[in-house]
């Protein structure tokens, strides 16, 4: 049966509760970031939607993960922290309970028209019917990748790329932005190419920074990644991303890397 719903439900000016279909990889009492992330672009862009057309767009979001994120209740707060009429500042921070969780910047410039020296280094990625689907919940648990579908290839530990897209809501009965909503699928970079079966070791990423050359478009969210794990814990997840009209920008998260305690 074809999914349906949302990953939250909003429940007041500034608060939304996640659904069962948010659950992380890790555990499946705590949130998945990937939707989360969406849901903070979501949030930025309502709060910037209260103010007057100023015809910047989304450059770069940064986020910074506190600690594990419950799957429970939590508040969005926005602020500016540097504001102009050509380059912005915002500050998003996700609370749950009385415990900040998540604290994301985004830097949005303005918009112009440099069609004429547009230049894009590197190859577009195949599109999306050239893949195989893969059924990304044989290796992974949890709601939100139950709720994602993923078509991928695979060139060995490590190194995959993939196009990922989802039938959900961000919140339900909300309408979403198209880069909330390719942003909301990003996270999933650091399950789709791993470097060691996730049963053995864990590589939980404790950031997530994306740059955008292009704001992204349609349903699918193309990740073109390479999974480096360091001699010394540290790892570093790389992408590539893609929509279907090709290249659109960077994601970069670092990893703790260990190994799991035996059972």
């Amino acid at each position: 049966m074809p999914l349906t719903g949302s990953y939250f439900q909003r429940v007041g000016e500034d608060r939304y509760k996640p659904t069962a279909q948010a659950s992380g990889a890790w555990h499946a009492e705590e949130q998945h970031f990937s939707p989360l992330a969406g849901l903070i672009v979501h949030a930025i862009d309502r709060y910037r939607a209260g103010r007057p057309a100023d015809g910047l767009a989304l450059a770069r979001i940064s986020f910074d993960i506190l600690g594990l994120i419950a799957l429970e209740e939590c508040e969005i707060t926005v602020r500016t922290i540097r504001p102009g009429r050509t380059v912005e500042l915002v500050e998003a921070v996700v609370v749950i309970g009385e415990r900040a969780v998540v604290r994301a910047r985004a830097w949005l410039l303005e918009v112009l028209d440099t069609a004429a020296v547009a230049a894009v280094p590197g190859e577009r990625q195949a599109g999306p019917e050239a893949f195989e689907p893969w059924a990304m919940s044989e290796l992974w648990g949890g709601g939100f990748i139950a709720s994602v579908e993923v078509r991928r290839r695979s060139a060995g530990p490590g190194r995959s790329a993939a196009w990922l897209r989802t039938p959900l809501e961000l919140v339900a009965g909300e309408p979403s932005s198209p880069a909330a909503r390719f942003v909301a699928l990003v996270d999933t970079a650091n399950g789709i190419a791993v470097q060691q079966p996730p049963t053995e070791w864990m590589f939980p990423n404790t950031d997530l920074t994306i740059h955008f050359h292009r704001q992204p478009e349609g349903d699918w969210t193309g990740l073109d990644t390479t999974v480096t794990f360091g001699p010394a814990g540290l790892g570093v997840t790389s992408s590539t991303l893609h929509d279907v009209d090709g290249p659109v920008g960077r994601a970069e998260q670092i990893l703790t890397v260990r190994p799991l305690p035996p059972k």
